[in-house]
Protein backbone atom coordinates (compact mmCIF):
# COMPACT_ATOMS: atom_id res chain seq x y z
CA UNK A 1 0.00 0.00 0.00
CA UNK A 2 1.48 3.41 -1.35
CA UNK A 3 -0.15 6.48 0.20
CA UNK A 4 2.06 9.52 -1.00
CA UNK A 5 1.39 12.01 1.78
CA UNK A 6 2.05 9.96 4.70
CA UNK A 7 5.65 8.69 5.39
CA UNK A 8 7.31 7.32 7.79
CA UNK A 9 11.27 8.07 9.03
CA UNK A 10 12.76 6.93 12.54
CA UNK A 11 14.39 10.11 12.81
CA UNK A 12 10.91 11.83 12.89
CA UNK A 13 8.41 11.81 15.56
CA UNK A 14 9.87 8.68 16.37
CA UNK A 15 9.08 6.66 13.30
CA UNK A 16 5.19 7.64 13.30
CA UNK A 17 3.43 8.06 10.36
CA UNK A 18 3.07 11.64 9.30
CA UNK A 19 1.58 13.91 7.42
CA UNK A 20 4.83 14.44 4.34
CA UNK A 21 6.78 17.43 5.11
CA UNK A 22 4.70 17.98 8.56
CA UNK A 23 5.35 16.81 12.10
CA UNK A 24 1.54 16.26 12.09
CA UNK A 25 1.21 13.10 12.92
CA UNK A 26 -1.86 10.42 11.19
CA UNK A 27 -2.90 9.94 15.03
CA UNK A 28 -3.09 13.74 15.64
CA UNK A 29 -5.55 13.83 12.55
CA UNK A 30 -7.52 11.31 13.41
CA UNK A 31 -7.72 12.02 16.87
CA UNK A 32 -9.14 14.99 16.35
CA UNK A 33 -11.36 13.86 13.81
CA UNK A 34 -12.51 11.17 16.28
CA UNK A 35 -13.18 13.62 18.79
CA UNK A 36 -15.96 15.62 17.10
CA UNK A 37 -13.85 17.86 15.51
CA UNK A 38 -14.66 18.67 11.26
CA UNK A 39 -12.09 18.42 8.43
CA UNK A 40 -12.40 22.26 8.12
CA UNK A 41 -11.24 22.50 12.32
CA UNK A 42 -8.24 20.47 11.42
CA UNK A 43 -7.16 22.49 8.78
CA UNK A 44 -7.52 25.66 10.46
CA UNK A 45 -5.28 24.03 12.95
CA UNK A 46 -3.07 23.06 10.55
CA UNK A 47 -2.93 25.63 7.79
CA UNK A 48 -0.23 24.18 5.96
CA UNK A 49 -2.15 21.09 5.28
CA UNK A 50 -4.65 20.40 2.49
CA UNK A 51 -7.66 18.28 2.31
CA UNK A 52 -5.78 15.68 0.59
CA UNK A 53 -3.57 15.21 3.37
CA UNK A 54 -6.75 14.69 6.08
CA UNK A 55 -8.18 11.96 3.16
CA UNK A 56 -4.65 10.44 3.24
CA UNK A 57 -4.54 10.27 6.57
CA UNK A 58 -7.81 8.41 7.13
CA UNK A 59 -6.77 6.45 4.09
CA UNK A 60 -3.72 5.74 5.64
CA UNK A 61 -5.17 4.74 9.19
CA UNK A 62 -8.01 2.30 7.59
CA UNK A 63 -5.34 0.84 5.70
CA UNK A 64 -3.49 -0.07 9.11
CA UNK A 65 -6.88 -1.36 10.83
CA UNK A 66 -7.07 -4.16 8.23
CA UNK A 67 -3.65 -5.70 9.35
CA UNK A 68 -3.91 -8.36 11.05
CA UNK A 69 -0.96 -9.76 13.37
CA UNK A 70 -1.03 -13.67 13.49
CA UNK A 71 1.02 -15.42 16.05
CA UNK A 72 3.70 -17.71 14.77
CA UNK A 73 3.77 -21.30 15.97
CA UNK A 74 6.43 -23.11 17.47
CA UNK A 75 7.37 -26.03 15.09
Amino acid sequence: MTIDRIELDPEIMGGRPRIRGTRVTVSVVVGLLGAGHSVADVLDAYPYLAREDVDAALQYAAWRLEEREVPLRAA
